[in-house]
C-alpha cells in the first residue's frame, strides 16, 4: 500500500497548518489550527487571542496558555474530526486534492514526538509508532466524501 508520510511539500494540504478557513462557533478561522486551539477554552478573548495569532505555529502556542475547558480531553477528537471535515467539504479544490491521494494510508509523520495525532519511525523496527489520529480522520473523511461526491 502506497503510504503519505508527511504532511509538507505536495501533501501540505493535509496540515492543520495549511491555509484553509474553517468557523468555529461562528468565527471564521484562518486555519483549522487556530480553530481548534481556540475550541481548547470557552474564554472569549482567550479565543480572540488565539484568532489573532499571527502563523498557526503561535495559535498553537497561545492554545497551550488558554484556560481549559472542562471537557476538552474527550471534545478534542470530534472538534479535531469536524474541523478537518470541513476543511474538505468548504474547499473544493482541496477536496480533490484529497480525494487525489487515492487509497494511500495517510500518516502524519513527525519529528515531535506527536504519538497522539501523529506517528514517529522508529528507525529500530522500521515502523510508524502512534495513533495517527489526524491521519485516521483524513482517511475516514476522504472514504465519505468519495461516497458523496463520486
Amino acid at each position: 500500500m502506497t503510504q503519505i508520510t508527511h504532511f509538507e511539500g505536495e501533501y501540505w494540504f493535509l496540515s492543520n497548518f495549511y491555509p484553509a478557513p474553517v468557523v468555529l462557533d461562528e468565527t471564521e478561522y484562518p486555519t483549522v489550527e487556530h480553530a481548534f486551539q481556540a475550541a481548547k477554552t470557552d474564554d472569549p478573548d482567550e479565543r480572540r487571542a488565539v484568532l489573532a495569532s499571527k502563523t498557526p505555529a503561535l495559535a498553537k502556542r497561545a492554545g497551550r496558555a488558554v484556560t481549559m475547558r472542562p471537557d476538552w480531553n474527550t471534545a478534542r477528537f470530534a472538534t479535531m474530526e469536524s474541523l478537518v471535515q470541513q476543511k474538505f467539504t468548504r474547499h473544493a479544490d482541496l477536496r480533490a486534492k484529497l480525494l487525489a491521494t487515492g487509497d494511500a494510508e495517510l500518516i502524519e509523520g513527525n519529528t515531535w514526538n506527536d504519538t497522539t495525532w501523529g506517528a514517529v519511525w522508529d528507525g529500530d523496527n522500521a515502523a510508524w509508532i502512534g495513533k495517527n489520529y489526524l491521519g485516521q480522520m483524513l482517511m475516514r473523511i476522504r472514504d465519505e466524501l468519495r461516497r458523496e461526491f463520486a
